[in-house]
């Protein structure tokens, strides 16, 4: 190996030229910082970086290469209280390594010391980074750009989604390269969603606490390397990125974006009883939210938080999001406690990195969806982000199940959730595509289970059922369980038609949980996050075709909707809605606060979605003119005329004229 000379202190990271590798690291309080390379066999070789421009270190190794495996020792001072926590014994992973090797094992060596150091070293157990090529041919991709009035989102984990699909070659089942094989292809299609979001595929880890009981962090909300896709996807990990960028290429082609599930609130480093791997070694008091007393603010219930105000911590997460735009084509992100990214450390929807990316020519122009809380105090903000995100919207997923299941839900309150909450949202020039509209998501009940239990069943998750939301405004029908009799499955089936018509026929911009088109259950599970077991995986063979495609029919029905599709807030006389009592007249001011949920949505003149929410059936007067119930609610060759509709209990149909 030859010696490193002082390179340049761009890109993050490390960057081959062709010739060699220049390495870059930040960190403010650093007083030494080693670069790691290792070879073939193993063997650990220390360059100190000689080039410091401000608070990045560097360095240009020529002899490294792609492939090249290294890390960095960080000397600095070891000072709790004022939050600095160097240790050279520590190897630490690149924080914007573009590909790591190795996991984060529940290993005592990793751990950094919480009042004193550990100078056990680390680099044998260590995860190592990985210098690579970015070079892809892309031929001629190009993103989709779905207008936000036509999209509809399918939220789905990589693995889950295909891992037990019969029709796949076995060798790809739950890898990006099922994705995008033309049987998932078809599939998509045929359902007409027209953005794939996936939860998140960069790098992650288990948390110590689950490898000890013998489970795994599942969902993947537990980063190492944000940078870097993580290679337990892949058909074949030395390809990984080859075929995730093949993945995305052709659902481009078939015209479905692709969104990622992005975690810019935490680091798996969690509280100062975790791992020092990366970020607590490198610069604990610039990347971190810090307490008083040099602890952590645990803003995310997740141990730690990242100090996305801080210039150079901006930044990183900045350059993250461009890296998936850049180097993967991706079409979008959705922000994990998005919360976070605002805090400075109140909520500001000025923040630092709201501002970088608003003023970003690529970044501006890309979907962007938050989860719009965080833990921390005040961290609650549906409705208050920056225009260019939309944001779930979990007020109209406890309303539409409190209307179809517990009834507990006045007309008024119900309309303003199907008109994509105007009075969150309508403001700063936002439109109603802002309303992320979901009945579930990866993180709750699946929608099956939403009509099956009434209590969340979460004992496999070793935490005595404590773990998961208590408030699920979920109904089972009268028995709890899957089972039932004749009437209570119907029932179950009547309900899960409202909701999903309900979903796929509201003003504002709808995502469908993956599986929930099949009947998919987790027995009750409402936070399977660390279950990678037949519980999550979707189980293809005994999917409910007929629920996949009424689901299909209420999706294309949407695209032909104005209203719906305008995305363009609705007005009164416009045309675009008009809100009818059952017998098919303007609803006066106090039908809208009575407790009879009867009610007719007449959308663009031309469609009318009836419901009725009663316990009982209801005779509902058609609005004057020829009404056709439409598929999937009477058959292709024998579309129903009607002036009154019978509407079965929780019934709900939807006719054209």
């Amino acid at each position: 190996m030859t010696q490193l000379t002082a390179g340049q202190p761009a890109p993050l990271g490390a960057s081959y030229d062709g010739k060699g590798v220049n390495f870059t690291l930040f960190s403010a309080h650093a007083e030494r910082v080693e670069l790691c390379v290792f070879d073939d066999n193993g063997n650990e070789h220390r360059y100190d970086l000689p080039g410091r421009s401000g608070d990045i270190w560097h360095g240009y190794l020529e002899s490294a290469r792609p492939g090249t495996h290294y890390g960095f020792r960080v000397h600095g001072p070891w000072e709790p209280g004022n939050g600095h926590r160097f240790n050279p014994a520590k190897l630490l992973l690149d924080p914007c390594a573009h590909s790591v090797e190795g996991m984060l094992n529940d290993d005592v060596v990793l751990h950094g010391g919480k009042d004193a150091p550990d100078h056990r070293d680390s680099a044998l157990a260590a995860a190592k980074s990985v210098v690579v090529c970015d070079h892809y041919d892309w031929e001629d991709d190009a993103p989709p750009n779905t207008p936000w009035g036509k999209t509809v989102i399918y939220e789905a984990h990589v693995k889950g989604l295909t891992y037990l699909h019969p029709g796949l070659p076995e060798a790809i089942r739950g890898t990006y390269k099922a994705l995008s094989h033309p049987l998932m292809i078809a599939y998509f299609r045929q359902l007409g969603i027209t953005a794939l979001e996936l939860l998140p595929v960069a790098h992650f880890s288990s948390e110590p606490r689950l490898q000890r009981l013998g489970l795994s962090n599942y969902w993947g909300y537990n980063p190492m390397a944000m940078f870097a896709l993580d290679p337990r996807y892949a058909a074949h990990p030395a390809r990984a990125r080859d075929e995730f960028r093949d993945a995305v290429k052709a659902l481009h082609e078939a015209g479905i974006e692709v969104i990622l599930d992005v975690v810019l609130n935490h680091s798996a480093e969690l509280d100062l009883e975790g791992p020092t791997f990366s970020l607590r070694g490198i610069d604990n008091r610039s990347y971190y939210w810090l307490r008083e007393d040099g602890d952590y603010h645990n803003w995310t219930g997740c141990g730690n938080t990242l100090n996305l105000s801080h210039p150079a911590v901006m930044h990183y997460a900045y350059e993250c999001l461009k890296y998936w735009v850049e180097t993967f084509h991706v079409d979008g992100f959705r922000f994990d406690l998005a919360s976070v990214i605002g805090r400075t450390p109140d909520f500001n929807p000025q923040s630092p990195l709201f501002e970088a990316i608003k003023n970003c020519p690529l970044l501006s122009r890309v979907k962007l969806i938050a989860e719009p809380w965080d833990v921390g105090p005040g961290g609650y903000q549906v409705g208050n982000f920056p225009p260019l995100f939309a944001e779930w919207n979990d007020h109209y997923r406890d309303s539409a199940r409190r209307f179809w299941l517990a009834h507990d839900l006045s007309l008024a309150d119900f309309a303003g959730r199907f008109a994509a909450s105007s009075d969150l949202f309508r403001h700063n020039g936002r439109l109603p595509s802002a309303s992320i509209n979901l009945l579930t998501a990866h993180d709750g009940f699946t929608l099956r289970d939403c009509v099956c239990f009434n209590q969340k069943h979460n004992e496999a998750n070793g935490e005595e059922n404590r773990d998961g939301t208590f408030s699920n405004h979920s109904y089972n029908h009268g028995i709890e369980g899957l089972s039932g009799k004749l009437d209570v499955i119907e029932r179950r089936r009547a309900s899960v038609h409202a909701l999903l018509t309900t979903l796929l026929l509201s003003q504002g911009t709808p995502m469908l949980l993956a599986g929930d088109e099949h009947g998919h259950s987790q027995h009750g599970n409402n936070n399977a996050y660390c279950q990678d077991n037949p519980l999550t995986w979707l189980d293809w063979q005994q999917a409910n075709s007929g629920l996949a495609e009424f689901t299909a029919a209420l999706i294309h029905l949407r695209q032909q909707i104005p209203a719906l599709t305008r995305n363009q807030w609705w007005e009164e006389g416009d045309g675009n809605v008009r809100w009818l009592n059952k017998a098919a007249q303007p609803l006066a001011t106090h039908e809208w606060h009575n407790d009879v949920p009867c009610l007719q949505i007449l959308l663009s003149d031309s469609w009318l979605i009836t419901f009725n929410a009663t316990h009982e059936v209801a005779d509902i007067v058609l609005p004057e003119g020829e009404w056709r119930a439409i598929p999937p609610f009477a058959g292709e060759d024998n579309p129903v005329v009607m002036t009154v509709w019978h509407g079965p209990a929780n019934g709900v149909c939807v006719f054209q004229r």
